[in-house]
């Protein structure tokens, strides 16, 4: 941790000490980035950058639940598509449709849900299609 600011010593000057003694020390030089061009300076200005860089980074979805809702349809249905048993197949499309239904049974914020459950055999059929050719 930093020491305290000396009483009658300018914010700006004691702050421009502290980082000049850190650089001499060299305790900048082994920071991640270190060298790099910094991310995103080509981009027009966004006052939220941090914002959004935080949610990519963290891997937070901001959509509202309705859509958050059916893209996870549709990379479940994706995913049963390419399972590699029936069985596994048929508990990816059961669980989802579990959520659709809790679903529209209390219909979450946002836009309408615009889903419904996913016809369980005709998926397994194109499953097994899918493994024919």
């Amino acid at each position: 941790m930093t020491q305290r600011k000396p009483p009658g010593v300018s914010f700006e000057s004691w702050t421009d000490r502290q980082i000049r003694e850190a650089a001499e020390r060299g305790e900048f030089a082994d920071l991640p980035g270190f060298g790099k061009p910094l991310p995103g300076l080509d981009r027009p200005r966004d006052e939220n950058w941090w914002i959004k860089e935080k949610l990519r980074r963290e891997n937070v979805s901001f959509l509202p639940p309705a859509l958050a809702l059916r893209k996870e349809a549709e990379d479940a249905l994706t995913a049963a598509k390419r399972a590699g048993s029936e069985a596994e197949a048929r508990r990816i499309v059961a669980e989802i449709n579990e959520k659709i239904g809790a679903a529209l049974r209390r219909p979450p914020a946002g836009p309408p849900l615009r889903l419904a459950p996913f016809d369980i055999e005709a998926v397994l059929a194109e499953w097994r299609e899918r493994r024919r050719s």
